[in-house]
């Protein structure tokens, strides 16, 4: 029997050579060794095929990038769900010193200078150092990074009791599978957070619809692989503690009241709390996880049928967040929301003409095969030299293989992009002339993130005066977990976005899922056009889109909202009419 131990996706593999990688460098190790882990790691990333096929196959050994080492790793990794090496290294480095490869901008070199200089082993003694002055007197430091390296502290403390949202999905996923295996199960159910698509996860919540009693149903839990313990057990509900640290909450339910147990065990606090007050201001009352009218049960086997018992239409797990919802739902008035099906262009990726790993046509393809009509190709400009940005001439290299591409491709269309630097007094990379041999422009800050907000809304709305530009990428540049939103005024950002026609982006990439769903009805209520691109760097990028549709839905989005859901000709006519 599977169990969430046993779920290793690649990226999770990609992340295990990384920490590999950076280890090694906090050791001193061969710089030729540590290259190797991280080459390895975005082949791993980059890898089409899945990985325990292709090392039976001997696919994944001939891969570029991947050496007999890290090969070995990889293999171990798939099989045990962990990594010797990596542990090894854990047991050979103070335990502050990894929790300081956690903090945003504090990379190695500059951990090293702090252990090697000050001492300095532990989060609370870094902290104390920023503090008294010790840190700003070094090197590359100063006052400001001091000042940031608190703010980090401070964030990474706030944010270690939640996963990201494709970590949690395919650990709940793992774990849902073994769980529908349960004899007597009939349906496992990821609920909560996950199914309510959030783009940060505190909780793995489970329903188990079964024909057996709970009680039998929690004895057979027990069997799972790798649980550690029960706590908070009760009739219908316990919490399972695996011996890696993970924990899972698991509802159990009959069919007969499946409905009722699913909407409470999916809505958040203030949606639960709203349903509670309407179902009551309707005779109904939500006690012991079901529906009753007066002392009478009421049997919700799905939940349709529970929302339509209380007169209201079916409200999607997306929206059950406690924001006028339950009204718009009395009335009827819900939206038609988004669906990855609706997608026909598939924006915003890099090539390996800058930092991406796949060819104009692999990813072309790819995106053929995946049902769209278009793509648009965005690799990095000019300034963002870390990253392989294209010189004028390489964009007209890229452009003419972009023709070539099509001529092969028949109806499917490539489109001639670019993610243009915002720069920091709000110009965009290149000049006009580059510009306008474009289909369309997407701008983006990658510089300069502690600018005030004045400074960074007038850098950004300076960028919106430009008639190439067609989105502004990850708006708020933050990093989920990681770092925090730049500071900008979104409500300025919007209404120059819908005064001049510039399109917001929701970038798709779960490390980021910016715009914040939050804003976007917000941005909708004001015109504003929103495109979903997945800041992909390999094919693999392209299952980030759900995250992307999972934030539209969360804010409210219809298709008519999502700038890439027009066809080709509307999205390049969109594009060109600033022009």
């Amino acid at each position: 029997m599977e169990s969430v131990k046993d779920y290793m996706d690649k990226k999770a593999v990609a992340q295990v050579l990384e920490q590999i990688a950076a280890f090694l460098e906090l050791k001193s190790e061969n710089p030729f060794r540590v290259r190797a882990f991280r080459t390895a790691a975005r082949a791993i990333t980059g890898f089409a095929g899945e990985l325990r096929q292709s090392l039976d196959d001997g696919s994944l050994a001939s891969a570029k990038g991947i050496g007999p080492a890290t090969l070995q790793i990889v293999a171990e990794l798939v099989s045990t769900g962990k990594a010797s090496m990596l542990e090894e290294l854990r047991e050979q480095i103070p335990p502050g010193l990894l929790e300081m490869l956690e903090i945003s901008g504090l990379g190695v070199a500059k951990i090293r200078q702090i252990h090697e200089v000050l001492g300095i082993d532990s989060l609370p003694d870094l902290e104390a150092a920023a503090h008294d002055g010790r840190l700003s007197k070094l090197p590359r430091f100063g006052p400001r990074t001091s000042e940031n390296i608190l703010k980090a502290i401070a964030f990474l403390r706030q944010a270690s009791a939640y996963r990201l949202s494709h970590h949690a999905a395919d650990e709940a996923e793992g774990l849902r599978l073994a769980l529908e295996r349960l004899p007597g199960v009939i349906n496992a159910i990821a609920a909560g957070d996950v199914r309510r698509r959030s783009e940060v996860v505190r909780d793995l919540i489970f329903v188990l619809i079964a024909e057996s009693s709970p009680a039998d149903l929690f004895r057979r839990l027990r069997q799972l692989p790798g649980v550690h313990e029960f706590a908070g057990q009760d009739e219908r509900r316990l919490t399972l503690r695996f011996s890696g640290g993970a924990s899972a909450q698991i509802v159990a339910t009959p069919p007969i009241n499946a409905g009722a147990v699913l909407v409470q065990a999916t809505g958040s606090d203030a949606h639960l709390r709203e349903l509670a007050t309407y179902a009551a201001s309707k005779g109904f009352s939500l006690n012991a996880a079901a529906l009753w009218r007066g002392s009478q049960f009421v049997a919700t086997p799905d939940e349709p049928t529970f929302y339509r018992a209380l007169g209201l239409s079916f409200i999607p797990p997306e929206l059950r967040e406690g924001r006028n919802e339950i009204s718009e739902a009395a009335r009827g008035e819900l939206p038609r929301l988004v669906d990855q099906s609706d997608l026909k262009g598939f924006l915003h990726c890099h090539t390996s003409y800058s930092d991406g790993s796949n060819t104009v046509e692999q990813l072309a393809l790819a995106c053929k095969e995946a049902g769209y009509d278009y793509l648009g190709v965005t690799d990095h400009s000019q300034a963002a030299a870390y990253a392989g940005g294209l010189q004028a001439d390489d964009l007209a290299r890229q452009a003419d293989e972009i023709d070539q591409v099509n001529q092969r491709l028949g109806s499917f269309r490539v489109l001639k992009g670019i993610e243009a630097d915002i720069l920091q007094d709000g110009r965009i990379d290149y000049d006009d002339r580059v510009l306008e041999r474009l289909d369309f422009v997407i701008a983006s800050v990658h510089s300069r993130f502690n600018m005030g907000e004045k400074e960074m809304t007038a850098r950004i709305l300076a960028a919106m005066n430009n008639p190439y530009l067609t989105i502004i990428g990850h708006p708020t540049g933050r990093l989920l977990l990681s770092r925090d939103p730049y500071p900008v005024d979104l409500d300025a950002v919007m209404e120059k976005a819908a005064a001049t026609g510039v399109a917001l982006e929701i970038n798709a990439d779960p490390h980021r899922l910016d715009l914040d769903w939050r804003v976007l009805r917000r941005a909708r209520d004001r015109g504003v056009a929103i495109s979903i691109g997945a800041d992909a760097h390999s094919v693999a990028g392209l299952g980030y889109v759900p995250f992307g549709i999972g934030m539209a839905r969360k804010g409210w989005l219809e298709a008519d909202d999502i700038l890439n859901a027009k066809p080709v000709g509307d999205f390049v006519a969109y594009a060109r009419r600033r022009r």
